[in-house]
């Protein structure tokens, strides 16, 4: 597997990025890989078929001048910004035939990560479909997109992230899991106590079995 730590300075470039890998691989030119990244400024993430009318305070987006950018894969609405470190696989199905099963292969990535986290004292559990908690509440939102041979699948992780930017830019969402309770963002969301680097360090040998190339 590939390692990458890489971030742009840009939105368009960060979130283009996490393409050029799944198409490589797909075409047969490379293969698995774990990028990590993080924005230096604040912009809002669509999901593939998402709407910013429904999902985003969008007189609040306008007026402040925040981008918005769509990717390539499902889930809600996000905001991205400095505080939440973003991680990448493009991982292949003929490795592990189980990620062709959407469900399953949020639960088997997702555990991982939980106890990958384990080791640095961050005590979460994963909540199917797609988030990640810790103390009852949401630090990780995952989202995929899915090709014939690989999958991408990408994730946040919230550690030093002003969720009061969230309430400022992101609505409730009209639909939501029954662990949410109604919360809203500032009582739903929050960091995990640890750095990023150390998340980074904790996260990596979970995935990563072969020579690591950085990058």
């Amino acid at each position: 597997m590939i390692f990458k730590d890489i971030s742009f300075p840009s939105a368009q470039e960060n979130i283009f990025y996490d393409t050029v890998p799944l198409e490589s691989a797909e075409d047969g030119i490379s293969g698995e890989v774990l990028r990590f990244w993080e924005a230096e400024k604040f912009f809002v993430v669509l999901g593939k078929i998402s709407k910013l009318e429904d999902d985003a305070e969008v007189s609040q987006v306008q007026k402040d001048g925040v981008e918005v950018i769509r990717r390539p894969s499902g889930g809600g609405t996000v905001l991205q910004g400095p505080g939440c470190l973003n991680y990448s696989l493009i991982l292949s199905y003929e490795k592990n035939p189980l990620l062709k099963n959407i469900k399953k292969s949020y639960e088997i990535i997702l555990n991982k990560i939980c106890l990958a986290l384990e080791k640095i004292d961050v005590k979460a559990n994963f909540e199917p479909v797609s988030d990640i908690m810790v103390g009852g509440r949401k630090f990780s939102g995952n989202a995929q997109a899915r090709k014939r041979k690989y999958m991408l699948h990408h994730g946040t992780i919230l550690y030093d992230f002003p969720i009061d930017m969230v309430e400022k830019y992101i609505a409730m969402p009209k639909k939501e899991p029954p662990y949410r309770k109604g919360r809203p963002h500032r009582d739903f969301l929050t960091n995990v106590t640890a750095e990023s680097k150390h998340i980074k360090q904790a996260i990596a040998p979970a995935f990563i079995e072969e020579e690591i190339w950085v990058g």
